[in-house]
Order: C-alpha cells, then sequence, then structure tokens
C-alpha cells in the first residue's frame, strides 16, 4: 500500500511539472521571412509577465540586427558589433533561436552561432499569468514592429543544443516536447500543445497561407484565458491588467541606451511606456530634490519617483506610490510641507472622484502613510461630497493652508482653506469676479488643469495647462480670498506639447520648474529645468538651470562672425549632437535671423531657430512662441541641443522646445549653421560645450 501511494505521488508530481518549467533555462525559436525590414524594433516571439519579457527582437538597437530584447535591456547585449546584418531577402525563411541558459544567453541563426554573452537570466515559464507576444517587441509600451510572416514559433521549457535546433524542422513535430506551439496551419491561432488556449490578432495581424502575416502596428497576444489574450492585441499602449501581489519595480537607465535618446533631459528608461509623464510632486528634503511623475506600467497609474542632488543627475527610487499600494490610480498633484516642515503631497486618486493627502514617513521618501481624503464642507458645514474633484493643489500662506481643485470642464476650480489639512472649509470660486478677460486675452472659464501655485517675489504665480492652449501661467494677487489675475501668458509657446507643469522651492531659495514634453519620439521625457525669476518689471524670466553647467566640456569659441545675407552658414569648428550652444548677438538689426541644428553635412534637414521680427515669433522647428525683439536689441539665445531634442531659451523671456525624429542607428546629422535673411548681420560670439551625460555619471 505505502508504493501505491508512492507511485500516485509519483504521477501527481509528473502532472504537475508537465505544467511547469526547468526554472530559468528556455529556448525560443521562430521561423520567419522579413518582407520590411525598415520596420523595426518588433519581435517575432516574446514571453512575457507584467513588465517582465524576453524575446527574439529585429532592429531596436542597431539597424538590421537581432537581439535578446528584454525589460529596459536587463537581459540584453547592447554592444553589438560583432552581430552580422541581416542580409536574407524577402523570400527566405531564417531560423532565429535564443537559448536561455543559466547565466548565460545564446543567439543561433539557422543554427549557427550568432551572439552569445552572460546575464542574469530570470523564470517566466513557471509564471501563471505570462502570455506570448507576436509582432510588437512586448505589450504596454513595446512601440515596434515586424514587417514580414512567422511560418512557425516555439517555446520549449529547456535550454536546447546547438544539434537540437538545427534539427527542428518548421510544421513539423520535435522529439523534445515544446512548452508552447504555433505551426499558424488552419484558420485560426491554435497552440498545439494546449497551453494558450486563446488568442488575440489586432492592428492587421492575419492568418495566410499557413503563416502569420504581421506589419506596422500589427500584434498576436496568446494567453490561458481571453481576458489576457485581448491585452494590447487592439491597443499598444495598454499594459496587462494587474494580479497582485504588488513588488514595487525600480526603473534603471540603461548603460547603453539608443543613440537617439536624450542623454540630460530627465527620462523615463524606456521612453515610450506609458503616459502621461506629467512631472508631479516635487520636493527639497533632506539635502535631495525629489520628483514623481506619472507612468503606467502593469500595476496602473503609479508614481516613478527620481532623485538628485543637483536637479542633472538622477536616481530611480522603488515605485511604492501605486493602485495595489493606494486604491486608486496615481493623477496631477503637488508637493508641499506643513507648518512643521514634514513633506506631503496631495494628488487625483485616478477613478476615485476625489483628491488625496499623503504623508512622508522617512528621509528618502520611500514610505508614506495612508492616504487621507481632501473633501471639504460648505460655509454651512455639509460635506461637498458631489463635486468633482480633479488636479488639486496646495499652499501654506501664513498658518493657513489653501487647496485648489482643478478643472478641465465647465465646472469652475475652487478653492478651499484648512488649519490641519483634515478639516476644509470651501472659500468658492478660485478666480475673483473682477477677472478682465479683455486685459487677460484669455476666457475666465479656460481650462485650469495641472495648477501649481507660488509666491515669486511680490506676486502669486500659478501655472497650470489648457488642454486647448497648452501650458500658460498668470501672475497676480489674492483679493478676499480669491486669485486676481494681471497678466497671463502662454509657457513654452504656442506648443500643445509642453505640458503639465511642476515646480519646487530650491535650498538656496530658487523657482524650478519642469514639464513633460511628448509627441513624435520623445513621449517620456521632461524639460530641462529652469529657473523662475519676477524682477520689478514684473516680466516673468525664464532661464536655464544654472547646474547644468555641470555637464559641460570641451569649449569651443568663434567671434565676430559674418553672416551673408540669405546664405547659410555652415561652422567648422562647432558641432555636435549633444550640445549647449550660447549666440550673442549686440546688434540685431531690424531682419530675420538665425541658427540651425542637426543639420547634415550640407548644413541642411536641419532644427531651424528663427527670430522671426515679421511675425514676432521664435521659432524652433515647427514649434513657436510670442517673441517681439525691437530694432537692434541685443539678443542671447541658449540652445540646447540633446539628441533629437532642441531647447531653445530667449533673453531669458522665452523658451521653446521641439525635435527631429530619428531613428536608432540612422546617421547622426550634428552640424551647426548660421543664417540672415534680408540683410547682413555679425554674430558677435557664439561658444559651444559638448554636454556629457545625466546619468552614466550619476551616483547613488
Amino acid at each position: 500500500m505505502k508504493k501505491f501511494f508512492i507511485l500516485i505521488a509519483a504521477m501527481v508530481m509528473a502532472a504537475v511539472c508537465e505544467t511547469c518549467s526547468a526554472g530559468t533555462d528556455k529556448t525560443l525559436v521562430s521561423w520567419v521571412t522579413l518582407s520590411d525590414k525598415k520596420i523595426r524594433a518588433g519581435s517575432i516571439l516574446t514571453v512575457q509577465d507584467g513588465p517582465v519579457f524576453d524575446g527574439i527582437v529585429f532592429a531596436e538597437l542597431s539597424g538590421g540586427k537581432w537581439m535578446a530584447g528584454s525589460d529596459t535591456y536587463k537581459r540584453t547585449k547592447k554592444e553589438q558589433a560583432d552581430s552580422p546584418v541581416e542580409k536574407a531577402d524577402a523570400k527566405t525563411l531564417i531560423q532565429m533561436a535564443i537559448v536561455y541558459k543559466g547565466d548565460q544567453v545564446s543567439i543561433y541563426r539557422n543554427g549557427a552561432p550568432y551572439a552569445s554573452y552572460k546575464t542574469t537570466n530570470v523564470d517566466l515559464l513557471s509564471r501563471k499569468n505570462n502570455i506570448v507576444v507576436f509582432g510588437l517587441r512586448h505589450v504596454g509600451g513595446g512601440s515596434g514592429s515586424i514587417g514580414g510572416a512567422i511560418d512557425d514559433a516555439r517555446i520549449y521549457s529547456k535550454a536546447l543544443s546547438a544539434e537540437e535546433i538545427k534539427a527542428l524542422e518548421p510544421n513539423k513535430a520535435s522529439s523534445i516536447k515544446p512548452y508552447a506551439w504555433w505551426d499558424f496551419e488552419g484558420k485560426k491561432v491554435v497552440d498545439r500543445t494546449g497551453r494558450y488556449e486563446h488568442s488575440k490578432l489586432g492592428g492587421g495581424a492575419k492568418l495566410a497561407d499557413g503563416k502569420l502575416v504581421l506589419g506596422k502596428g500589427a500584434v498576436l497576444v496568446a494567453g490561458r484565458t481571453q481576458t489576457a489574450a485581448n491585452v494590447s492585441a487592439g491597443r499598444r499602449s495598454s499594459p496587462p491588467r494587474f494580479v497582485g501581489p504588488y513588488v514595487p519595480e525600480t526603473p534603471a537607465w540603461p548603460k547603453n541606451p539608443p543613440d537617439n535618446w536624450a542623454i540630460y533631459h530627465l527620462a523615463h528608461p524606456t521612453f515610450t511606456q506609458g503616459s502621461p509623464f506629467d512631472p508631479n510632486p516635487a520636493f527639497y528634503y533632506k539635502g535631495r530634490y525629489h520628483l514623481h511623475y506619472i507612468y503606467k506600467p502593469r500595476a496602473g497609474f503609479s508614481f516613478a519617483h527620481v532623485s538628485s542632488t543637483d536637479m542633472v543627475h538622477w536616481k530611480w527610487h522603488p515605485t511604492v506610490l501605486a493602485p495595489p499600494v493606494t486604491g486608486h490610480g496615481m493623477f496631477s498633484g503637488t508637493g508641499f510641507f506643513t507648518k512643521e516642515g514634514k513633506p506631503v503631497m496631495v494628488y487625483c486618486g485616478w477613478g476615485s472622484n476625489r483628491n488625496w493627502i499623503l504623508y512622508g514617513l522617512d528621509d528618502d521618501l520611500n514610505k508614506w502613510g495612508n492616504a487621507h481624503v481632501m473633501l471639504p464642507k460648505d460655509k454651512d458645514g455639509k460635506l461637498l461630497d458631489k463635486a468633482r474633484y480633479f488636479d488639486p493643489d496646495i499652499w501654506l500662506d501664513g498658518d493657513t493652508y489653501y487647496g485648489l481643485n482643478g478643472h478641465s470642464s465647465s465646472t469652475p476650480p475652487f478653492i478651499m482653506h484648512s488649519k490641519d489639512l483634515k478639516n476644509w472649509t470651501q472659500t468658492g470660486p478660485l478666480l475673483h469676479p473682477d477677472f478682465d478677460e479683455k486685459k487677460l486675452g484669455v476666457r475666465k472659464g479656460e481650462d485650469i488643469s495641472c495648477p501649481n501655485m507660488f509666491k515669486l517675489g511680490k506676486k502669486w504665480v500659478l501655472v497650470c495647462i489648457s488642454h486647448r492652449l497648452g501650458c500658460r501661467y498668470f501672475i497676480g494677487e489674492f483679493k478676499n480670498g480669491q486669485y486676481l489675475p494681471e497678466s497671463h501668458a502662454l509657457m513654452g509657446g504656442l506648443s500643445k506639447r509642453f505640458f503639465a507643469p511642476e515646480s519646487l522651492l530650491t535650498k538656496d531659495g530658487r523657482r524650478v520648474m519642469w514639464a513633460w514634453f511628448f509627441g513624435g519620439q520623445t513621449r517620456g521625457v521632461q524639460s530641462l529645468p529652469r529657473e523662475l525669476e519676477l524682477p520689478e518689471d514684473g516680466i516673468l524670466r525664464i532661464k536655464p538651470l544654472r547646474e547644468l553647467e555641470s555637464l559641460r566640456y570641451d569649449e569651443q569659441s568663434e567671434e565676430n562672425i559674418a553672416v551673408k545675407k540669405d546664405a547659410d552658414l555652415v561652422l567648422k569648428k562647432i558641432k555636435g549632437d549633444h550640445l549647449e550652444l550660447k549666440v550673442v548677438v549686440k546688434d540685431t538689426g531690424e531682419k530675420n535671423f538665425g541658427a540651425a541644428v542637426l543639420c547634415d553635412d550640407r548644413g541642411k534637414a536641419g532644427v531651424r531657430i528663427t527670430v522671426n521680427r515679421t511675425k514676432n515669433m521664435l521659432e524652433v522647428g515647427t514649434e513657436k512662441a510670442p517673441f517681439k525683439l525691437k530694432k537692434a536689441q541685443p539678443l542671447t539665445l541658449r540652445i540646447f541641443v540633446d539628441g533629437t531634442i532642441v531647447e531653445v531659451f530667449a533673453n531669458d523671456v522665452q523658451a521653446v522646445i521641439a525635435d527631429k525624429k530619428r531613428a536608432a542607428g540612422a546617421k547622426i546629422d550634428d552640424r551647426v549653421v548660421l543664417f540672415s535673411t534680408g540683410g547682413d548681420l555679425k554674430i558677435d560670439k557664439i561658444t559651444a560645450w559638448k554636454m556629457k551625460s545625466s546619468f552614466n555619471t550619476a551616483k547613488p
């Protein structure tokens, strides 16, 4: 009888093991024909669980080359100089295989060694919620695609040898039982092992002639449930539904990012995963600057947390503020200090129709207390629980806390006050009845979202966005408990890509602000930190953060440069794609003029920066901002070039950010051009510094 039970137990264990993996060891194999090699950074087979994935990826970091794709490149070899470029034509079937064995990753092409290196592998196959992805690099932010057709794809829960890989044939069973197998025969997608019973085609992916046909944006997701398979097959930006327990992730900047990434603008380490990336609660506390921004990992809208000693070199903290912890998504808010100097944040709880307050519990701001609702009463003491709550801000004036509830609808923003951050009383509408639309040049009912109110000089400044107009600011006073603006202007010009401002007070009393710059290939980038000042003339000054000068090296300069009318001048000594330029013109005359960066060797195809006297505009690429320069008025331009991003500051009163699209691995245009239209011009001095990375030199 004892032997019988031992036999039964062994049979049960064998059955269980049939559905589990052998740990980190696995092999991914896929046969593909590439019909369009210009389509890049997609996968012909990816295994994914939440944000963690391994996949056979084509041409992501290097054009025409295969690699083992992984979450934030944790198991990816960045140096691919020794990897051959794919030369197969559109009719040639290629077998690609990646073997994960212990701490080794080995890539094979048609059974021959392609690349091999050591890393720390992860166990993905024993995870119950894993999914399999074709076309996209991964779901939840993968922006790449595959241009071609997959004939067969398999996953093995063991590390196959080179001989075993060579012996595999598409559409034929192997002697080694696969963990999952798709031959794409028939009218439906079928995993012949039965493990992934459900699948979803999206983005134009289809079955044809026994193949999975893929193109730009096409994806197939296979899962154990229909819910899992539906994830991101239709919408690439939607990450998988979170299933606990929650383990905070710590984003990390890759050691060798793609060569089209910015290196000194703060950016999320994927550049693409989730959005929005609104900067949010910011503090200077216990010797460090802290900034939070919204992103969307698998757990939902969360606050990423970075810190720095100089607002230039950043490190990521664990993402501890996420829906599984707070009970709601983390959306726009701000940071402030209590009367006792304790750090606090207020934010909108996504999906809760409530604003919430959190108290910091440790010096590193990695621990926060339970969220408390910020719910005011009216003057009669009745809770305003039916109001629409959205984008809050709190500031301390004297011994009273004031709270602002923003809006992006017809509901006007309102203001409230409290002595203890717990008991709030609504004061009334934020904006004073004397708000002068004609004087300010903007409607009183214009959207006020992502608000941040602070004292600057002798005035109160409100920075915010309108979803229609973009980033903007008011300068004014409080009158009878309501805000009365005296002036209004757009910040970042007419751009709708400069968004969601947030600021903090530095240890030496400067007001420093960031905004999210999005669109194009730069979804996850913050603007350079900028210092805001308000002198007696009442004109807001906008200056690049002085600490950015610590990144400068290899200074070059030229003086008394004669720029001929309508003749672009390509500079010989000054060039680069990670630069700071300072252009000084003492007598600007009255004609249009400017500079261009990221130009080709002929001085063409760059981002053109024009002081347009005719239209009174500062134009940077396709972006522009109101900027009036009087006849012969001196001008200083500070131009920051960071990979594909160009940020320009003009006379410290206007700033514009734009970008130039360039794929990773494409030719880098780095020439600088000066030009003048309608008349000759003398550039008194141009100084250039190359700029170091903010990330590779960061110290913990």
